[in-house]
């Protein structure tokens, strides 16, 4: 795979071929070659966990048949060269996200102990009765219920960022919410079900201008486009690793060094200590303080694989590319008699969801699944925005880099035999 850098102008009617090579991107995902129900596999749920590539594959195979074993503490050359592939990974994240420094990149196990890491550690340490935290309407339940919990452990108030019908995020209303007494805003950068695209920079200033830190969940946005925390100068931004083509099992909190420093252990135990005495134990340095025990070494070798995969192929690339089929899917799906697209930002992500009149989602997904076509169905844990848009689910096509406009109109398809089957 040669490096690309050259961006296309990808309008509706093109295929972004010079760019993109989507059959050469697709080549390298065995699983693309399965059958279900003896039709081709077309994957359309890469917004809940992605395919692998096979450069992860064997990277992850390689490492276990012949570089394993545990890291930072042997003095023999498997542990000496483990250590070196997970700490090699730690630099990969750290450009990835243009961080300052690699002891600003902490592994989790995901995305959601992310969120939790920062929520027991700096929510506990520095939020008083009376603080508040602003969310949105349209946050993972990831994003929700660990600040309802120091909510109601430390007296703070939750406030709620509204969304438009449309899935647009009302800044303006945002701002209205920000007092003297907001000490967090934790947003998603890119909604998992809307695939709204959130204005970050400016929910940076505004919420900086009013004293609080930031948080983005960053799990739908970094699969999708270039993140650099240096230039949204956010306080803390996480991801996991299952969606951005690399393995399960591995997540990343990128945090501020110097609020980082300050903030104390999330979880005690080997690896993040300097000593332990019965009496006292002093913790080890950034960024071995939030990661204790033995940790998801041949994950986070993966997740490095899984960056050196989709920094290749380029991330303005891939967004170009995702946009062209988003462009199209919209184009087809709104075809489709009695359909209703749910969420229509006019920023947004390579996300679909919608849903038909004559078919609850789940009927949907069980119909098209006949078909070979994987979506989800449901409320994509994220139940209080569709108490928002007034839905109890939704059927939801997510499109990754090994997708093509085939795809879509193989679900066009499909959902026309849902209706015929459903009037």
């Amino acid at each position: 795979m040669s490096d690309t850098t050259e961006v296309m102008d990808m309008r509706p009617g093109d295929s972004g071929a010079a760019a993109f090579d989507v059959e050469r991107v697709r080549a390298d995902f065995p699983i693309l070659n399965e059958t279900v129900h003896g039709r081709p596999l077309v994957f359309l749920d890469s917004a809940a966990s992605a395919q692998k590539p096979r450069q992860v594959i064997d990277t992850v195979r390689h490492v276990y048949e012949h570089e394993y074993a545990n890291v930072h503490r042997g003095a023999y050359h498997l542990s000496e060269r483990a250590t070196a592939l997970y700490e090699g990974a730690r630099d990969k994240v750290r450009d990835f996200l243009n961080a300052r420094d690699r002891k600003e990149i902490i592994f989790t196990s995901n995305v959601t102990e992310a969120i939790n890491l920062v929520a027991k550690s700096w929510g506990r340490a520095f939020l008083e009765e009376g603080d508040e935290i602003i969310i949105s309407e349209m946050e993972h339940h990831s994003n929700i219920v660990p600040w309802q919990m120091l909510r109601d452990e430390k007296g703070l108030t939750l406030k709620i960022a509204p969304v438009s019908d449309d899935g647009v995020f009302l800044l303006d209303d945002f701002e209205r919410l920000l007092t003297e007494r907001t000490k967090l805003v934790a947003i998603t950068h890119v909604s998992n079900v809307l695939g709204t695209i959130t204005p970050a920079e400016e929910i940076v200033r505004l919420a900086h201008d009013a004293g609080a830190k930031v948080l983005f969940d960053g799990a739908q946005a970094v699969v999708h486009m270039p993140v650099d925390v240096q230039a949204l100068d956010c306080d803390f931004y996480g991801f996991t690793g299952h969606k951005l083509y690399g393995p399960s099992g591995i997540g990343v909190l990128y945090g501020k060094a110097e609020l980082l420093d300050a903030m104390p252990p999330f979880l005690g135990g080997g690896d993040m200590i300097r000593s332990v005495t019965f009496e006292k134990t002093t913790y080890a340095p950034l960024p071995a303080k939030f990661e204790a025990g033995t940790p998801p070494i041949v994950q986070a070798i993966g997740l490095g694989a899984a960056i050196d995969y989709v920094s290749e192929l380029g991330l303005a690339n891939i967004a170009a590319h995702e946009r062209d089929l988003l462009t199209y899917a919209t184009q087809r799906l709104a075809s489709v008699e009695g359909l209703r697209l749910i969420g229509t930002a006019p920023d947004k992500a390579s996300v679909a969801s919608f849903t038909m009149e004559s078919a609850h989602p789940h009927d949907i997904s069980t119909v098209i699944d006949r078909a070979g076509v994987a979506i989800r169905a449901g409320h994509h844990c994220a139940e209080p925005l569709m108490a928002r848009l007034g839905l109890v689910a939704t059927a939801r096509a997510s499109f990754g880099i090994y997708n093509r406009r085939e795809d879509a109109d193989v679900l066009v398809e499909a959902l026309e035999t849902v209706r015929e089957i459903f009037g």
